[in-house]
């Protein structure tokens, strides 16, 4: 089962997280961080998320299930499909716990929407949504070492006789292309203060899936990062409503553009959806090639600082929510490298 990096993994779903708050709300938990612990705590708590690391290294989905609440074990084909995930990165890692909390819900309404925690000073906090009454821990581990080291985070569940139980997964890389997640943020702020802000605004996007373990965690950095991203504003930038470029008398309606790794090294990752005109060109190859070379090269003539800061371009085609046609296109060595077109920006991208 191959888990796409922009997302979030988990396997439970027991507790669904929603976005972090600022403002304690009348039913928040109380929070126990690792200072704050006993040693007793403290060292149950990393025992229990060490292990659970530990039987995914080696490929024991059967400890992993012994291990979790009854409704994450129900879900075997889940676990089964994490761990084959998680065992080839996992080899030969070094696993470290990195932080834990105690978080205390037990005295909670139930059906509550939303519980929040408040841990420590500086303030971390979490937010869930629906979380069950009960007490908690969530354990950040990381695993060096390796050629992809990874973050992992579990959920554990309180249970008789005072036994740790998994409740919930997360995991994320550490690195994206040979880089972690401050030098994109060193990065982006380079960039941003160049008024570079296409490349400034994905940097920063990058640097914040790979600072944010969960997406359910709010910080002090967070916030920061939080608030330099905002104050990007590309211009252009396709979101809302798509980037519209008339390239030698073609218009192009340009989705979406992200960063990838797909390949391994850092690419764009551009998305535009083809008139009727278009999608009847890329059924042949030479034609669907130069379709996708003249909107390369739009877009490195609209944007050439994005040639030095990515390998280069992952364009899709999409009829609906299907690609009907995909080709990576590195920035240099290929025939949309340096090509002059005429590319103007339609009224309504303004």
């Amino acid at each position: 089962m191959q888990i796409p990096r922009k997302y979030l993994r988990t396997i439970a779903l027991l507790c669904a997280a929603g976005a972090a708050v600022l403002i304690p709300r009348a039913w928040a938990g109380s929070c126990t961080t690792e200072a704050q612990m006993t040693a007793p705590e403290r060292d149950a708590l990393s025992s229990a998320a060490r292990a659970l690391l530990l039987q995914a290294q080696s490929g024991d989905v059967q400890g992993v299930r012994a291990s979790a609440v009854p409704a994450v074990a129900a879900n075997l084909a889940g676990l089964q499909g994490w761990v084959q995930y998680m065992q080839p990165l996992l080899k030969g890692a070094i696993v470290t716990v990195d932080e834990v909390y105690l978080l205390d819900a037990s005295t909670d309404t139930p059906g509550e929407q939303d519980v929040d925690f408040f841990c420590g000073s500086p303030v971390v906090g979490f937010n869930f949504t629906g979380l069950p009454p009960a007490t908690y821990a969530l354990a950040i581990l990381h695993a060096t070492g390796v050629h992809d080291p990874q973050q992992v985070s579990f959920l554990l569940a309180k249970t008789p006789p005072n036994r740790w139980l998994l409740a919930n997964l997360f995991n994320k890389p550490m690195i994206e292309a040979g880089h972690d997640g401050l030098w994109y943020w060193s990065s982006a702020r380079k960039f941003a203060q160049n008024h570079q802000d296409w490349t400034a605004l994905l940097y920063y996007r990058i640097a914040t899936d790979l600072l944010d373990p969960v997406n359910f965690l709010t910080s002090p950095n967070l916030t920061t990062l939080e608030t330099e991203t905002g104050k990007v504003h590309p211009a252009n930038f396709p979101g809302q409503a798509p980037l519209m470029l008339n390239v030698n008398g073609a218009s192009f309606a340009v989705t979406s553009i992200g960063a990838t790794t797909t390949f391994g090294p850092l690419d764009l990752e551009v998305h535009y959806a083809p008139s009727p005109a278009q999608i009847a060109e890329l059924r042949y190859p030479a034609d669907a090639r130069k379709q996708v070379t003249d909107l390369m090269a739009a877009l490195l003539q609209l944007h050439p600082e994005l040639q030095a800061a990515f390998h280069g371009m992952w364009i899709h085609a999409d009829q609906g929510k299907a690609t009907v046609f995909a080709l990576e296109l590195p920035m240099s060595g290929n025939s949309a490298n340096g090509q002059q077109s005429n590319v103007n920006l339609s009224p309504s991208a303004h």
